[in-house]
């Protein structure tokens, strides 16, 4: 099983609290590391302020050598397809390989109007979701030297030298607890699918309807990765355990059914069970207080390596 390590820094931090952690991530030897996609706190002030993941993840890109670098999810309300193809590809490169698309419908109304950028009813977010799968993965799928084109109802693409291109087909993200249109779309376009903070009978539930939707369509389901995220709250002690899970906002019941809150022993055995009854594979462990990185060092201590 990979872990992940997975940042909210609308919440407060700023980019060398960011650089911090991801060089603290590689050296501990995660597989990748991760931030969120938001221009406002939630529920919080967020001080100094919102960074934006693109910027950053491409800054990372040249400031880091091994780790895997992306967001979860890229709201595609945020950006045009044809752009944001451009700036992933072009992060990509400057990794030398390393980064990863996720891509959501969006869902905070307020960031939206907090600065002006246009938040369509959701039936509509889906639509240009849809349509900016379709055209990003199609304008890296284009051979050098031939045109790409397309035309939807939200977005229309005419001769497009669909350049750059990435080093590689670059993995796409998708996730979320919609049971019909999400689904559906990840048996289309991405390579991995992910289920956050949710409880393990309903992750398993969505993992049930992802699968039947690649049937539907012909794929096979093995192809996705499957993969989870959940608030990290790990300490050597009952008390310590509880005193992160306060400070990271868990509410108890969240904490008793979070596999990532606990002693490391306590986290194993709960990722053991995560992996016998979704099939997850991969793990984002969401650090909340960057100021608190013994918590990524003591995950790598103790538990990473069991679960190698």
């Amino acid at each position: 099983m990979e872990l992940r390590i997975f940042t909210e820094p609308q919440q407060g931090a700023s980019y060398a609290d960011l650089l911090r952690a991801a060089r603290l991530s590689e050296a501990a030897g995660f597989d990748g590391f991760f931030r969120s996609d938001h221009y406002r706190a939630v529920g919080a002030l967020g001080e100094p302020g919102p960074t934006d993941a693109w910027t950053t993840l491409s800054a990372l890109a040249v400031q880091t050598e091994r780790i895997r670098l992306g967001t979860l999810l890229s709201p595609a309300t945020f950006r045009l397809p044809g752009p944001l193809a451009i700036t992933v590809a072009q992060a990509d490169l400057m990794s030398g390989g390393r980064v990863e698309l996720g891509l959501g419908a969006g869902w905070f109304a307020g960031e939206h109007a907090a600065y002006g950028i246009p938040f369509p009813p959701t039936a509509e977010r889906f639509d240009r979701l849809a349509e900016q799968m379709e055209i990003i993965t199609g304008l890296w799928g284009t051979p050098t030297g031939q045109a790409y084109s397309f035309t939807g109802r939200h977005y229309t693409l005419v001769d497009s030298p669909a350049l750059p291109k990435p080093t590689r087909p670059i993995p796409v993200i998708a996730g979320g607890m919609g049971p019909s249109r999400t689904p559906a779309l990840a048996a289309r376009f991405a390579t991995e699918f992910n289920v956050p903070f949710a409880p393990i009978d309903a992750a398993a539930a969505q993992f049930d309807r992802v699968a039947a939707a690649c049937a539907d369509i012909g794929r096979d389901p093995a192809e996705l990765v499957r993969s989870c995220a959940h608030g990290l709250a790990i300490g050597t002690t009952a008390s310590e355990v509880a005193r992160r899970g306060e400070a990271a906002g868990l509410e108890p019941e969240e904490m008793a059914g979070d596999p990532l809150v606990g002693t490391p022993d306590q986290i194993v055995d709960a990722l053991g069970r995560w992996r016998e009854r979704t099939g997850v594979t991969r793990v984002y462990a969401q650090v909340p207080d960057l100021a608190e990185l013994d918590q990524i060092e003591l995950l790598a201590a103790e538990v990473m390596p069991q679960l190698a």
